[in-house]
């Protein structure tokens, strides 16, 4: 009796610990998880001016993760297909928030020579530069208004001219907004005509920009191109598969199958990275 009982009261033991084990360890990572999404939420939400709550973002997050599989498995009978399609959920919001991210900063470089005019002009008319940057955050749309809006904020508490100058820099990192930044120190530091320097700067980024304007023009058909090549090859598996949905069903179900999605996919992605690497100049 004591060699039956015994084998079984360690493998309950066993079994016991390796439940904990693994329930601590996913709390843990969960834990860990959440905290990190959170804080990156937070700090990038902020970055964009847009207040949401991170933990309501979390829980959509995790919502989507999970019933996303079970989507994919009634849409196209696989659970591979779903899984594949919650990863690429899960990376999607970091590529996202980049190009929002981008996309503002851009805006905020186009909208820099009209607010340097409007600044040059004010001082011309007899403000100092506190008041001339007051009069164009109050006339300007976001994102130029909100990052000069928290500017003054920030120099209503206390923080020095340069200082506040350089976050705005921080949250915008531009190569033409960094020589706005040097170009308005250093008039101040050692002296000299700020309106008239702003107002240089002015008419050399609207010539940057325009020029900027024109490659992207001349280099629209190389990335088009691009997109569609990545796309073609997907939209013909997706008729394909409603066409022949038994022969195509295969790659779906079958690990070969995946293994040729897995490579396919690479190929498609790093034939859209070159094209986008040769297509892309830099002014």
């Amino acid at each position: 009796m004591a060699d039956v009982l015994l084998p079984m009261l360690l493998a309950f033991v066993s079994m016991s610990l390796l439940v904990w084990s693994v329930k601590h360890i996913g709390e843990s990572l969960a834990r860990r998880y959440q905290e990190t999404f959170t804080s990156s939420a937070r700090t990038n939400l902020a970055d964009m001016f847009l207040f949401i709550e991170p933990k309501q973002l979390f829980f959509i997050n995790i919502l989507t993760l999970v019933s996303v599989p079970f989507f994919g498995r009634l849409l196209f009978g696989s659970w591979f297909v779903g899984i594949l399609l919650s990863i690429a959920l899960a990376v999607l919001p970091r590529y996202a928030y980049r190009y929002l991210h981008t996309r503002r900063r851009r805006q905020f470089v186009h909208q820099l020579p009209d607010a340097l005019n409007m600044i040059s002009a004010s001082m011309q008319a007899g403000a100092n530069v506190t008041n001339a940057i007051e009069f164009m955050a109050e006339e300007m749309e976001a994102p130029i208004k909100q990052e000069f809006q928290l500017f003054l904020r920030e120099q209503r508490l206390g923080v020095e001219f340069n200082t506040a100058l350089e976050n705005v820099y921080q949250r915008i990192p531009e190569s033409e907004f960094q020589l706005v930044v040097a170009g308005m120190q250093i008039s101040r530091d050692v002296g000299g005509n700020l309106a008239e320097v702003l107002l240089r700067l002015s008419e050399t980024l609207r010539k940057k920009i325009e020029m900027e304007g024109k490659i992207t023009t001349l280099t629209s058909q190389g990335k088009m191109q691009g997109i569609v090549m990545t796309l073609l090859p997907v939209g013909i598996g997706v008729t394909l598969y409603h066409m022949e949905p038994q022969s195509m069903g295969r790659i779906l179900t079958e690990p070969v199958g995946w293994a040729v999605i897995f490579v396919s996919s690479l190929l498609l992605f790093g034939g859209y990275i070159t094209i986008r690497k040769i297509v892309s100049i830099d002014v």
